[in-house]
């Protein structure tokens, strides 16, 4: 069967772009700005994209591009006999799976919270109101489930139709309206009253601040955050890497894709922050921002049924654009793994994705006694750590190591598959870096992610999680382990 081609370099970019663009750009970046020195938080973020993020991603692309294949066949095609770096493709299908488990529960709930701006539920409504609307809706079983179930069958739906006629349509259309909206949202939040301070904020570098948080706090976040904002580690975005010609060098792509999911959080900060202070409340994180800060914002500004709706609709349309990108991987499995059409493997995951579904959602309701990470933690809690802390930094470090080493593809095919083209050049002169330097540095990231998660709950708890943190990076090692045949 011929692998399908996406139809313009645009389509490329939007797509890839689309997976890494995601509800996280939204509320977590703008507030880390703020917690963490605002301007001066944003310079050290940028940097550590370019050190970290970008190699990763040029890694992941040009796997997929060099093998023609998603993560569940690209290993095979490009190892070495004698190696087990195809072990390693169950952390991106795991991964994948894992992700959607919890992240459709998310995208039903901004569905739903799109529909009722457009409503105009929230016009007028108090502080109260909002307030208990957020969690009568995840009390309400038929409710989640019904928003769950609607988003995830639209997103097969997209991915049902294939790479061009579907995802590359769809994104580009949505991605499009995303940025449109995106500016006249933060246009309108800037010229708020009294959003200047808010401006400040978000922007004018305090030191100070920088000093009484630690700076290695600082660093250690901001590291964190370019690690994860791209999506990378669980082949997510190496599909589409198969999916492109050999018209361009992957760096620039890379580069791009970069500069969008970056624009796209510098822009969120714009309209939620200069917001929050024109309307005197702190910026905070998590879903408190988005469900009951925001809808409360609107129901006090004048034409907040419009902005509302136009703020929701910003924000369904990068969650759907996440959920599209994720499930064009999972539908690939099938197809590489089993040999399915694509109409078959859309059918068996709609299904199998809507009941993974189902933990996540009764664990804010029928589940809600669960507390699997301590007390006040939910089922998602558990499906976001383990793919954000565990999976995504695991599967980058495989990456890196199968690019850089001479038992996994190799440096060499790596430059070669990752510069051929038109545009810029992936430095042939950074394999050293590639394979020493950047694998110490995620590694770094993933310990320290275990330790500040749960130094709280105790040395026996911390104890636990931290053994566990080894097997998990022993499995790659495995992964990474034998030698090749002559």
């Amino acid at each position: 069967m011929e692998r399908e081609r996406f139809g313009s370099r645009l389509g490329f970019i939007f797509v890839s772009a689309g997976c890494a663009i995601g509800i996280g750009n939204v509320w977590k970046f703008p507030y880390m700005c703020g917690e963490f020195g605002g301007a001066a938080f944003i310079l050290i973020y940028l940097i550590f994209l370019l050190i970290m993020g970008i190699p990763v991603l040029v890694c992941e692309f040009a796997v997929g591009r060099g093998s023609q294949k998603s993560v569940a066949g690209s290993f095979e095609v490009l190892e070495q006999e004698g190696t087990r770096w195809h072990v390693g493709k169950w952390i991106g299908v795991v991964g994948s799976y894992l992700l959607m488990m919890f992240y459709t529960t998310v995208g039903g709930w901004l569905l739903y919270y799109c529909y009722r701006s457009i409503k105009g539920e929230f016009a007028g409504a108090s502080a109260e109101e909002v307030g208990d609307g957020f969690t009568n809706m995840l009390a309400n079983v038929p409710t989640m489930i019904f928003w769950t179930a609607l988003v995830t069958v639209l997103g097969f739906a997209v991915c049902y139709f294939g790479i061009q006629n579907g995802i590359e349509r769809v994104t580009k259309i949505m991605m499009s309206a995303l940025l449109i909206i995106m500016v006249a949202l933060a246009v309108h939040s800037v010229f708020m009253d009294g959003a200047g301070e808010g401006i400040r904020f978000y922007l004018v570098p305090d030191f100070k601040k920088m000093m009484e948080i630690g700076l290695g706090n600082v660093v250690f976040a901001a590291m964190s955050q370019a690690f994860f904002t791209l999506s990378i580690g669980i082949g997510a975005m190496l599909i589409f890497g198969s999916y492109i010609g050999k018209e361009q060098r992957l760096t620039g792509e890379a580069l791009s894709i970069t500069a969008l999911d970056t624009l796209v959080a510098l822009m969120a900060g714009f309209i939620i922050i200069p917001s929050c202070f024109a309307y005197g409340i702190q910026p905070d994180a998590g879903p408190s921002l988005i469900f009951i800060t925001i809808p409360n914002i609107f129901a006090q500004m004048p034409g907040g049924r419009v902005w509302g709706a136009l703020f929701f609709l910003f924000l369904t349309f990068a969650a759907f654009s996440t959920l599209v990108a994720v499930f064009e991987n999972i539908i690939s499995f099938g197809m590489d793994m089993f040999g399915w059409r694509r109409n078959k493997s859309v059918a068996v995951n709609v299904v199998a994705i809507i009941i993974l579904s189902m933990p996540c959602v009764l664990g804010f309701n029928v589940l809600s006694g669960a507390a699997p990470l301590g007390a006040g933690s939910t089922i998602m809690d558990l499906e976001d750590f383990i793919v954000s802390n565990n999976l995504l930094p695991l599967g980058s470090l495989g990456y890196v190591w199968f690019c850089s080493r001479k038992n996994g593809w190799g440096w060499d095919n790596f430059i070669r598959e990752a510069n051929e083209g038109r545009g810029i050049r992936f430095p042939s002169g950074l394999r050293f870096y590639m394979a020493y330097m950047l694998p110490a540095i995620i590694a770094v990231i993933y310990l320290k992610g275990y330790y500040d998660k749960f130094v709280s709950l105790g040395t026996a708890a911390l104890t636990l999680w931290m053994a566990a943190a080894v097997l998990f990076l022993g499995f790659v090692i495995y992964c990474a382990g034998g030698k090749a045949k002559e």
